[in-house]
């Protein structure tokens, strides 16, 4: 059986989640074409940038706390757990967005964190307004 060679870079472009990778420093490294279509930020505009294009300024410390410590420890625990959060889009509008994390090494240390972004800003606005009509039908009913 003839070996196949993995096509890495097809794999990132095509992917239908955003595919988002930051140095130590925080820039961007890459940015898929996912990435493009969920933040509005082209390849060109968004590499060599912080991840601050796409975090909203009153989480940015939070996040930024986080981030360094991954980076000294090369400990996350949103390898598995899914974390979510408001993201901000090239337009300013806000996103609701859900991702997980892997982290890149360079011998010990690490290199690069590598997110895999799913916009679920529909989601979240469609639970939003569920929980609404919920609260009006039980306040209806009491």
């Amino acid at each position: 059986m003839a070996s196949r060679r993995f096509d890495f870079e097809a794999f990132v472009q095509t992917a239908g989640d955003a595919i988002v990778a930051a140095g130590a420093d925080g820039s961007i490294i890459l940015w898929n074409h996912a990435a493009e279509r969920i933040f509005g930020y082209t390849e060109g505009e968004a590499l060599g940038r912080s991840l601050d294009l796409i975090i909203p300024e009153g989480l940015r410390l939070r996040h930024w706390e986080g981030y360094r410590k991954v980076m000294a420890t090369g400990e996350t625990r949103y390898g598995a757990d899914i974390l979510r959060v408001p993201a901000l889009h090239k337009d300013g509008r806000r996103l609701s967005i859900a991702f997980t994390v892997a982290l890149l090494y360079s011998g010990a240390e690490v290199h690069a964190v590598v997110a895999i972004i799913r916009d679920e800003t529909s989601r979240w606005e469609e639970e939003r307004a569920l929980r609404k009509r919920l609260a009006e039908l039980e306040a209806k009913n009491k």
